[in-house]
Parts: C-alpha cells; structure tokens; sequence
C-alpha cells in the first residue's frame, strides 16, 4: 500500500436508508452537518442515504419504483413538448402531383 494517501480520521457515523427508514452505523470519513441519537444514547453523524442493501432490487427480489428527487417529473417537464409532438397526429395536407410533361 502507498503511504499517505489513505485517511485517517475514521469515526462512528449512521448510514440511514430514506425509503425504508433502515439505519446501521459503521466507520466512515464521510462530513455530514447532521446528527442522530443512536441506539446506545450517544450522538453520532448521520448520512442519508437514497437506497441500500434493504431497499435495491437486486438484495431484495423485488422490482420497487425507486423515484427520488423526482427524477421522472423532471424528465417529463423537459421533454413536454416534444411528447405531446408524437402524441398528436401529424395532419398533412396531401401533396398533390404535379402533371409530368412529356416533350413529344
């Protein structure tokens, strides 16, 4: 291993899955401005965490629609224009065929 380049200062810190309210405490570097009180009544750093090993599909067996930060609202708002385009059917006027001429 290369000297000096990995941290040092590890510390307590509780991982909290959001969309199942599952937390667990581990060592991390992590910096977060918030804290929790856990199990044991001290207070450590609290990170909050969008999906873990309880929540993804591939642990759990179970396909869930995960949307956080309203990731399809935003989609459908920036492309809202160019759906309702293929939404609506294209009405053209028929082209009409102009007479060839023939030079006899």
């Amino acid at each position: 291993m290369k000297k000096g380049i990995h941290p040092k200062e590890y510390r307590l810190v509780v991982f909290k899955d959001m969309s199942n309210e599952y937390s667990f405490i581990t060592r991390s570097t992590a910096q977060t401005k918030e804290s929790v009180v856990w199990e044991d009544g001290k207070e450590y750093p609290l990170v909050k965490l969008e999906i873990s090993h309880t929540s993804h599909p591939f642990y759990t067996g179970k396909m869930k629609f995960v949307d956080t930060a309203g990731r399809v609202d935003k989609f459908n708002t920036r492309y809202k224009k160019h759906i309702s385009k293929k939404a609506e059917p294209q009405q053209e006027e028929p082209q009409q065929e102009e007479p060839q001429k023939t030079e006899e």
